[in-house]
Formats: structure tokens, sequence, C-alpha cells
């Protein structure tokens, strides 16, 4: 007598998890397309924050007003970068984050375009607060896009790759200013810098939008073969449909009610203190070196390299970092990166009158200080579930950029305090290692919650 025949379902009959496909096949074209245009947006950020500032002086002079009223029109779109974070995160998780990129893109593109036909302080200074809404908003949506399209075993090194788009863009914005504005006038910064980020948001329609959304929101599920198949060339539809993994889900919630509910909020506001503490120390260091330097005594020349020499480790640091992130524990690597930096910087202050050794300490700090804060936002898309993910990058980077207000403003107060230059470094040794801490206690609490581990421990 003949058994009966048993009949084994195929892998196509069960639901797909469109996660673990990501995680198991090689980077495609269209995952490189879309880190490519990912990269361009931070790239178009990095030149709109650094051409503007070649655009002060000129204005200052022609339009007579002082360079200390210059001080908002720099900090507007700052403020601008906050606010449209704040907005565009829970936007990103409800409506889809390619939709989000794309408009906040072509917005902050028209925005910086009108700014060329600015004719007073005033209205610049408003049209730079509109660019900073679009900028906030593009960044987050752009850091979820491709983490959710990023393999696992790449992912955060692929994600701090992206932000170093941001020091290619800056030292085009420098070099374009130095050129054009003599050539052209200011107005011509202005429209390259608009022109650009319109051209680049028709290109963003080019890329689908992120394959976990789509599952999530219950997309059509041919719309989501077409891009697994663009993926995994031997990819084969699914009977069954397709799902994400369990802890990805939120049962419904509302972006922002994740962000803040009993799960996820305690390490919320961990990130957001350690992402804020980080800006403190960037933004004193980039905003004032080049007047601690010539506090110090160094002549203008000394003191712009030193600057240069802190944004040449910020190139190196992200690299650095990503790669470790991806075969260690990514929350100690960025801390280590973080207290690194405090020590480095105490050690600038210590070594301020020592001309050979200074460079090396300043690089050494870029490295650190940079690398640890271009990771966090990876740190951020791996902690949060796609229904609140792009909210979870968002409100990081938003409340962060209140701690660069702070450090933009700070250098002043503390030099009109008769601080000399090593009281102020060994202070900003303490931010460093308060984020550093905030880390290391937000590793530890997901070391007992293996659910929210899974994501971000490797």
């Amino acid at each position: 007598m003949h058994s009966p025949q048993i009949s084994h379902p195929t892998a196509t009959d069960k639901p797909i998890d469109v996660v673990a496909v990501i995680d198991r096949c090689r980077f495609s074209p269209l995952q490189r397309w879309i880190m490519f245009l990912s990269f361009f947006v931070i790239a178009v950020d990095g030149f709109d924050t650094v051409a503007v500032g070649y655009v002060g002086p000129v204005l200052a002079a022609r339009w007579g007003v002082s360079r200390v009223a210059l001080g908002p029109l720099f900090s507007a779109a700052l403020v601008g970068l906050a606010i449209g974070a704040l907005f565009a995160g829970p936007l990103g998780d409800r409506v889809g984050r390619k939709r989000i990129l794309i408009g906040s893109v072509a917005f902050f593109g028209l925005c910086t375009l009108a700014s060329a036909c600015a004719g007073s302080l005033q209205q610049l200074t408003v049209l730079r607060l509109l660019t900073g809404l679009g900028l906030g908003a593009a960044m987050p949506n752009a850091v979820t896009l491709l983490s959710e399209y990023a393999p696992r075993k790449h992912r955060s090194l692929l994600v701090n790759v992206m932000f170093c788009g941001f020091a290619l863009g800056a030292s085009g914005g420098g070099f374009a200013a130095a050129w054009l504005i003599p050539a052209l006038g200011w107005q011509s910064i202005f429209v390259i810098g608009g022109v650009v980020p319109i051209a680049l948001a028709l290109l963003l329609f080019t890329m689908p939008e992120s394959l976990t959304f789509m599952v999530a929101r219950g997309y059509p599920a041919a719309r989501i073969s077409a891009v697994l198949a663009r993926i995994d060339r031997s990819f084969k539809a699914s009977a069954a449909g397709y799902r994400v993994p369990a802890q990805e889900t939120a049962g419904g919630k509302s972006p922002l009610s994740i962000l803040f509910s009993a799960q996820f909020r305690i390490g919320s506001y961990l990130l957001w203190l350690t992402y804020f503490m980080g800006l403190v120390v960037y933004y004193l260091l980039t905003s004032w070196m080049p007047t601690l330097m010539r506090e110090a005594g160094f002549d203008l020349g000394h003191s712009a390299r030193m600057t240069a020499l802190l944004s040449l480790g910020a190139g190196v640091g992200p690299l650095l970092l990503g790669w470790l992130m991806d075969r260690m524990n990514a929350y100690r690597v960025v801390a280590a990166g973080f207290a690194l930096a405090g020590c480095f910087v105490w050690l600038a202050g210590v070594t301020v009158t020592d001309g050979d050794v200074l460079p090396w300490v300043i690089f050494t700090t870029g490295t650190f200080l940079a690398g640890a804060l271009t990771s966090m936002p990876a740190i951020a898309a791996s902690y949060y579930p796609v229904a609140a993910r792009a909210s979870g990058v968002a409100w990081m980077l938003g409340i962060g950029r209140f701690g660069g207000v702070v450090g933009a403003f700070a250098g002043g107060p503390l030099l009109a305090a008769g601080l000399s230059i090593a009281q102020i470094m060994g202070l900003l040794a303490i931010p460093s290692c308060i984020a550093a801490a905030a880390l290391l206690a937000q590793s530890r609490r997901l070391t007992g919650e293996p659910v929210l581990a899974a994501p971000v421990l490797h």
C-alpha cells in the first residue's frame, strides 16, 4: 500500500518578506540609483549651507548693513531645517517617503531661485527660512528611503556614504562662490542653487517608493512585485502577498504616538539628547574655530587651515564608523566616536600653542565628531518601525538642530566671559561625553529588549 503523497508548498505560496529579499540580494542597479539620488539631495544641502556664507559679506557691502545684522540671515535656514524636519517626518510616514522628498526638494529649489530676486535683507531672510523648511523635510525622508532599500549588512556604511555628499556639496559651494560671485554677481549662487534641486526633483520621479512602506500601507501586489523584480532577477511573485518583519508593524498607531509610546519613548529621548549635544559641539567649533584660533595668536591663514582640517576629518569619520557599525554593536561604536571626540577636543585646548601637534589633533577631532554625528540617522532609522521611521529620524534631526543653534551662539558669550581657548575646549568635552553616555544607556536598554535590538545590534 502506497502512502499518500504529501504536497509541499513552494516558497512562492507563502507571503514574501520584502526586507529579507533586500538583505539577501546583491546591491542592484536600482538601489545604486536610489543611493546616487539620495547622495545628491544631501550634496545640495551642503552647497546651500556654505554658499550663502559667501553671499553675506557681499550683501553687507551692497545693502549697507552691518555684519552683525547678517546673523538672522545665517540662522534662518537652520531654524527652518528644524521646523521642516518636525513636520515632514510624520507626513513621510503617512503619504510616503518619495512624495515628500520630491515635494520638499522642489520647494527649496524654488525658494532658493526666488532668493536671487530678493531686494532687501529682510526678504532674503524670509526666503532663507522657507528654504530651510524644504531642506529640513528632504533630509529625513532621503535617509529613510535609502535605509529601507539598503541591505542590513551594509546599511550603516551606505547611509554614512550618502551623508558624505554634504562635504562634497559644501566644497563645491565654496569653489562655485569664489568664481561665480566676482564674475556674475551674488544672484548667480542662488540661481545655481535653485535650478539644480528643481532638476533633481524631476529625477526623483524615476525611483520607486519604499518597499516596506508599500507593504505596510497595502499597495497593489503588482507594484511591489515590479520593484522586487528589479532588485532580484530571479524573483518570483507570491500568490500569498507580501509582508514585513513582525517588529516593523505598529498596530495602526499614528507615527507620533509610536515615538511617544512606552516602547519607544525613552529611546527617543536618548537619541534626541545625543544628537543635540553632538551638534552643540560641532556648530560651536565650525562657527567659531577661526575666531578661537585668532584669539590663540594664529594669523588668518593658519586659522583658516585649522578650520579646513576639521572639515577634512569630517570626510573620513563617517566611512570609518559606518564600516565598524555594520560589524559591531552600532551604539557602542558611535558612543566611542563621541567619547573620543570629547578627548581630542580637550586635547586641542591643551596643545593650542603647539603648531606641530595641533593640526593632527584638530583633524582627529573632526574625524570622530563628524563620524559620530553622521552615524546618528542610521541609528535612528534602525530603531523605529516602518510606520514611524521617517518621523523618528526627522524628530531627532529637528530637535538636534536646536543644539546647533545653541552651539553657534555660545562662542560669543564664552569669549566675552574671558574664558581661555583651553577652558572653552575643555567645556566642549562635556556635551561630547553626555552624548556618549546617552548612547551607551540606550544600548543597555536594547540588550534586554531583543525585539528592538534586532534591527540595530550587529
